[in-house]
């Protein structure tokens, strides 16, 4: 690599290329549960597309794996590198070219962060509405994994709202694909197939997004309930009654007082509540006219009472807020409680009720605890497993997904395979879908030196 290490320098800079000790912890590893880090051979920190597409040519030219890396924010193993490979890291490609308010998009790299991107936007009165509940990641990343979030049961996930790509592929050519506009049907659509792809297909360099109107006005409702069928029973309904929730989220009763406590939050819910309720549901509507928000809260919160709530709260604005950054971060509760895998299954949302009462039989029949909350809107569920064995996890992992996928659902519903679900995924997914996969990987990077051993094998 000593060479190699050469030739990046002069495509970078000398200061952009970290080897050996200079390569920081933060390099080699992402968010992911139960995986090692590894010290990639090189770092590179690319200033510019045509810097990306040489470094990218050069790898191919020479054998030498790539994985790209936004902020490292993902829990899928994805942006995991490769002892003698090359990390791109993105994080100077972090620029918001251009906020266009007539059109409603904004042109991004791969290094903006949604936290940047928001910021952006705020004095436009627009939005980009995908939030995954890190605003710390990066947009490369978010297209890469095709995050979706809290949000997405009313706006979506982000293959809603990337509108076109400029993309590096293995061989080094860059390509643009989709556009400026909202409807495109001239050819295959490569911006869809790249999103998703966890940079197994290709480096992408700039996103053009769609974006929204910010509501000024919001409203949040929190629900606790006797039982989580109850939750999940009422969310179709709330749902169907056409007020268009931008948040619909359930937390069953353990992962709520762990959330609640790692951020000091005290909702003011009496005792004898939190004794009786077994899962909450949070309920967060927006609306640009204060006399209609007002409207559909009470009509929410009618809806619920009737629906079995034990009790209705409507947060102030400020532990509104804080209960939201409270389900956010549900992982690093988790985490900080020495969770041995998460699960981010996605079923039909109808099927929420009979999903969690398979994880409750898997749970019971194999002695471990499973806790967690989910995007009850869209059906996304997200679950912390605690079970120490590691064959007995595998096997409770397998059921848990199979039983996702036998409703209908999948593995996952936003945080991507990496390398900690690609073994699930090849175990239970059909063999000719993963055949035609290959297929798309060996068209995109015949050499196989993107992102090798994340959602394929190496």
């Amino acid at each position: 690599m000593t060479d190699i290490a050469a030739q990046l320098a002069e495509i970078v800079g000398a200061g952009h290329v970290l080897t050996g000790e200079a390569i920081a912890e933060d390099y080699t590893h992402d968010e992911a549960l139960g995986i090692e880090p590894v010290t990639p051979a090189a770092v590179v920190r690319p200033a510019d597309t045509a810097e990306v597409a040489a470094v990218v040519a050069l790898a191919d030219r020479s054998g030498v794996p790539v994985t790209a890396r936004g902020s490292g924010t993902g829990l899928s193993g994805a942006c995991l590198p490769q002892p003698d490979g090359i990390v791109v890291s993105f994080e100077r490609m972090n620029s918001v070219l251009e906020v266009d308010t007539e059109n409603h998009l904004a042109v991004v790299q791969p290094g903006v962060t949604l936290a940047e991107l928001d910021e952006a936007l705020a004095p436009a009165g627009l939005v980009y509405p995908v939030f995954p509940g890190e605003y710390s990641a990066s947009l490369g990343g978010n297209v890469n994994t095709n995050a979706g979030g809290m949000r997405a049961v009313k706006y979506g996930v982000t293959r809603q709202h990337v509108l076109g790509l400029e993309a590096v592929l293995a061989s080094g050519e860059v390509i643009r694909t989709g556009g400026r506009v909202v409807k495109l049907s001239t050819g295959y659509d490569l911006t869809q197939l790249v999103i998703g792809s966890e940079g197994t297909l290709a480096l992408v360099t700039e996103a053009t997004l769609r974006l929204y109107p910010r509501a000024p006005h919001g409203a949040t409702i929190l629900a606790p309930f006797s039982t989580l069928e109850e939750v999940t029973a009422a969310v179709p309904k709330v749902v169907a009654s056409g007020v268009g929730p931008l948040i619909l989220e359930y937390i069953d009763m353990l992962t709520m007082a762990a959330a609640t406590a790692y951020v000091n939050l005290d909702l003011g819910i009496p005792q004898e509540i939190k004794d009786t309720a077994l899962a909450y549901l949070v309920v967060a509507l927006e609306s640009t006219h204060e006399d209609r928000l007002e409207q559909d809260t009470a009509a929410v919160a009618e809806q619920l009472t009737d629906l079995g709530a034990i009790d209705i709260y409507v947060l102030p604005p400020t532990a509104a807020a804080s209960l939201i950054d409270a389900r956010e971060k549900a992982f690093w509760v988790a985490k900080a409680n020495n969770a041995d895998d998460i699960v981010d299954v996605v079923v039909p949302r109808a099927s929420i009720p009979e999903f969690m009462a398979k994880v409750r039989d898997i749970a019971d029949g194999s002695a471990s605890w499973i806790a967690g909350c989910g995007h009850a809107g869209d059906g996304n569920v997200h679950l912390a497993v605690f079970q120490a064995d590691p064959e007995v996890r595998s096997e409770v992992m397998t059921d848990l997904f199979r039983a996702g996928m036998d409703l209908g659902g999948a593995i996952s519903g936003e945080h991507g395979l990496g390398r900690t679900k690609k073994h699930y995924f090849h175990a239970l997914e059909d063999p000719t879908k993963i055949d035609l996969m290959r297929r798309i990987k060996a068209a995109f990077d015949p050499k196989g030196t993107l992102n090798p051993g994340a959602l394929l094998d190496a």
